[in-house]
């Protein structure tokens, strides 16, 4: 077992703070992997600041799940990768490899998923597992992705989780040639879903409150914006939706975005409000209309997502920040800002 440097939080309310972690030795179907990138998730500072009921972290703890690095070894039984490539990780590490949602490649809702922090470790080298604040991470080469060599880097690490979050349900309602779509909230998610969905040809409107976000809305390919809190420009829109991303993580109407759908057309729910949001049951059934949400993508769908991202030149809009920079992005990112993401060089970790 090795020793390696890490930075995460000893507490619910510490700082994030350096560590010393371990890591297992290679098992035969392992990757060792240097971590030269590791996005921030706004999960990341929920479950370090222990504000999930649902996921109450063991501490100490090491957020990160939207990682890129290099190969440094490989199992005896490793045949897809090789020392010195490029990689990814994203928000799993392991699955039963059993269970209906693995076997229809959906590992994400596997009942005994491992996610790369925050679950038990089924190797039991830690209480739980540790995620990508740290200079190097061993994973199952099944959940190792291969990062398109066009990419930028610390711009790619964020697909690993926002920009599954997002191509997921867009690819699985069929967002396309034809085909009219909102996206709400133009964030970390909402500025991906734009990407998304313009590269798959469909018209694209940002949903969003703030008048300053038109000119980003329309630079990242959006056809046009709506300001959701004027009542006129709502109904101008109204009935006119094929699909709707809403990527807001507060409470909000979602009536109002229901209204913006054709008959059959629906609205699917990748932001987490902390409170229940109220949903009229007339705006689905007069409409024939459907509500739902989404996680991340499988495996097999995530290296869809990437492949797809290195032949458009996808990335996210990201900050690079040094290790010694986390907290403050960590409060930034409560305050809402950046745009659209943070991304740590782990580089800084070894200064």
């Amino acid at each position: 077992m090795e020793q390696v440097k890490a930075y995460g939080a000893e507490s619910a309310t510490s700082p994030i703070v350096p560590l010393t972690i371990p890591r297992r030795d290679l098992l035969a179907n392992d990757v060792k992997i240097e971590i030269l990138y590791c996005g921030i998730c706004h999960s990341d500072v929920h479950f370090a600041r222990s504000e999930w009921d649902a996921m109450a972290p063991v501490y100490p703890c090491v957020p990160g799940h939207e990682i890129i690095g290099r190969v440094s070894a490989v199992g005896s039984d490793v045949t897809k990768f090789k020392g010195g490539e490029i990689v990814g990780v994203g928000c799993l590490v392991h699955s039963d490899g059993t269970c209906e949602a693995c076997n229809d490649g959906e590992e994400q809702f596997c009942p005994n998923a491992n996610l790369t922090y925050g679950t038990p470790d089924v190797h039991g080298t830690a209480p739980g597992t540790l995620g990508g604040y740290s200079e190097s991470i061993v994973v199952n080469e099944k959940f190792v992705l291969t990062i398109p060599e066009n990419l930028e880097l610390a711009a790619a690490a964020p697909l690993l989780c926002a920009g599954i979050t997002t191509y997921s349900p867009i690819k699985r309602h069929g967002v396309g040639p034809g085909k009219k779509v909102g996206i709400v909230g133009l964030g970390g998610l909402g500025h991906m879903g734009v990407k998304f969905a313009v590269a798959l040809g469909a018209e694209v409107w940002v949903f969003t409150t703030s008048p300053g976000k038109k000119a980003d809305a329309l630079r990242l390919g959006a056809t046009g914006v709506i300001l959701s809190k004027d009542a006129d420009e709502m109904a101008k829109h109204a009935g006119t939706f094929d699909f709707i991303l809403d990527c807001v993580a507060a409470k909000h109407d979602i009536n109002a975005y229901i209204n913006m759908l054709k008959r059959d057309g629906n609205i699917t729910l990748v932001g987490a409000p902390p409170e229940p949001l109220d949903v009229s049951a007339f705006g689905l059934i007069m409409g024939r209309r459907s509500f739902s949400g989404s996680p991340i993508g499988g495996i097999a769908e995530t290296q869809e997502m990437l492949d797809l991202c290195g032949e458009k030149g996808i990335t996210a809009d990201v900050e690079v920040i040094g290790v010694d920079g986390i907290n403050d992005a960590y409060d930034r990112i409560v305050e809402g800002d950046i745009k659209y993401r943070f991304t740590i060089d782990m580089s800084t970790l070894q200064q």
